[in-house]
């Protein structure tokens, strides 16, 4: 299977943040007559129901040192509206630590304030030729956000369209297990840690090069158009939900997008290389007698660099938590 290069940065980055922020509350009226259903937020009902969520989803670890516990769990940054809550396992361990940490806390307003910043287009920046516009103006038209995505880097107009085009997959950045979670560690008065700086996370995805932000632009736009492409979200996202730890292990081999060391290269700049910091701060907070629950992205925790061996080198114990499933 050979899937764009593309694949790994967006699949990985904080996408969803850009849909919620720009996505309109109804469908455009010049929107494509298929296009899917804005996402229905959940009832104050569904809410206070949530706590009696029966099932879990996603992969929980739990790391020990001094005798404290902190927990790893994997997130995935699009999902859908039937895993966005989390059931009771998961709410445990978030109930018994004293604070959350996530790659970013996007209900921080400072945070969104320099994420917004940083993917505003430059002005007398470089346009985009004919041809490319044309068609990331008639992917928006499809996805209902024609017109709300003017401002943006070109990049990321591209990595949001790539984003939505999933929801036709019932799969949708609107219902992030980060952002359930974010909310729900504001809700109860948990302190938040951003593992990650909005600058550090943007420079994964925008090029100040017109020539590379222009071959960016043109993979994310074969990316719209690729049934390979979709399908491995799908088996990563189902891997995620029915916790298919060994898939998801071996995720190299079934992804296509590290076949040629240029690809590999990618995989390690977007994820690997960001584990040991991110590794290093959860460890510090541990260490300051501050247990953590922290949610990061799920290809950040597998392989040899992922998150939980990561905290086995620093001197933790870590141990791996099947989450019920009824």
């Amino acid at each position: 299977m050979n899937l764009p290069r593309g694949l790994p940065r967006w699949v990985k980055g904080l996408v969803w943040v850009w849909c919620t922020a720009t996505a309109p509350a109804g469908r455009a009226a010049d929107a494509a007559p298929d296009c899917p259903a804005a996402p229905v937020p959940f009832s104050a009902a569904e809410l206070q129901a949530a706590e009696q969520v029966p099932q879990d989803h996603g992969l929980l670890w739990r790391i020990e040192k001094d005798g404290r516990v902190s927990y790893l769990y994997a997130t995935i940054h699009l999902a859908r509206r039937e895993w966005a809550l989390p059931g009771p396992q998961v709410r445990a361990a978030m109930q018994a630590v004293d604070r959350a940490a996530f790659e970013l806390d996007l209900l921080d307003p400072d945070v969104l304030r320099r994420l917004q910043r940083a993917a505003q287009a430059r002005p007398g920046g470089p346009r985009l030729p004919a041809a490319e516009a044309r068609q990331i103006e008639q992917a928006a038209r499809a996805a209902s956000v024609h017109g709300s995505l003017d401002g943006l880097r070109p990049e990321l107009q591209v990595v949001t369209l790539v984003s939505l085009a999933l929801r036709r997959q019932g799969l949708d950045p609107a219902w992030g297990i980060d952002a359930g979670l974010m909310h729900r560690a504001h809700g109860r008065g948990l302190p938040i840690v951003s593992l990650e700086t909005p600058e550090q996370q943007m420079a994964l995805m925008v090029h100040d090069a017109p020539a590379a932000a222009l071959a960016a632009v043109r993979q994310g736009l074969r990316e719209l158009g690729s049934e390979a492409s979709r399908a491995v979200v799908q088996r990563l996202v189902t891997d995620w939900a029915e916790a298919r730890l060994d898939d998801l292990e071996a995720f190299a081999s079934w992804c296509g997008c590290q076949d040629t060391d240029t690809d590999r290269a990618q995989h390690h700049a977007t994820v690997d290389a960001r584990n040991p910091a991110m590794a290093d701060r959860i460890a510090a907070l541990h260490q300051r007698g501050q247990t953590v629950f922290a949610a990061v992205g799920a290809l950040h925790m597998i392989g040899p660099a992922g998150l939980p061996l990561q905290m086995a080198r620093r001197g933790f114990s870590v141990r791996y938590i099947p989450l019920d499933r009824q």
